[in-house]
């Protein structure tokens, strides 16, 4: 039986991060991780916005999105890893991340109703969600929620058939050694 990872990158950073600065984990171990036993791991799929660019971009904007592109390039090349990228829009002096949401959604539910996966891990905690969870389980998939307990809303937790809170043993386990890579 085969298992689809969904990783809403921007939730999963804002988790990493907390109060400190982020770890560097290894996304290849997260998802072998989390995938679970008697799964096999069809695909992880990551879902992000590079940082946002003025026109033209100021130099500190121009480094940041160059270690950025990086970085994706870097999770591109892990196997059975695909990125999928929205757009950061500057909007009243604050930045919205746009077709994420979207992308992720569209992947589930297709995958789902394909017959690609028979379980769907996701580790987000947007209530926008709970549409593709429920198709997602009309197909006859698991769906299986990794959330942050500060920030997972409840409708999307009430929605999955498993939750697991992301603990700091987790991400613990992930954790890069001195070596680079994603």
């Amino acid at each position: 039986m085969r298992a689809g990872i969904f990783i809403d990158g921007g939730y999963l950073t804002a988790i990493l991060k907390g109060d400190r600065e982020a770890p560097r984990i290894s996304y290849e171990r997260l998802s072998d991780h989390i995938t679970g036993e008697g799964y096999e791991r069809l695909r992880t799929y990551f879902y992000y916005c590079m940082p946002y660019q003025s026109d033209p971009p100021t130099p500190e904007e121009a480094v940041r999105y160059s270690r950025a592109r990086r970085w994706v390039s870097i999770l591109q090349r892990l196997p059975r890893f695909e990125v999928r990228l929205g757009k950061l829009e500057r909007r009243e002096g604050s930045f919205e991340q746009k077709r994420v949401d979207v992308l992720l959604a569209v992947d589930l539910v297709r995958m789902s109703w394909d017959h690609q996966i028979q379980k769907a891990v996701l580790i987000t905690g947007d209530s926008d969600f709970v549409p593709a969870v429920e198709a997602a389980k009309d197909a006859g998939v698991l769906v299986h929620l990794y959330y942050s307990e500060r920030t997972a809303h409840r409708e999307l937790l009430d929605a999955c058939d498993e939750r697991t809170p992301i603990s700091q043993d987790l991400i613990d386990a992930c954790v890069l050694g001195d070596t680079a890579g994603a």
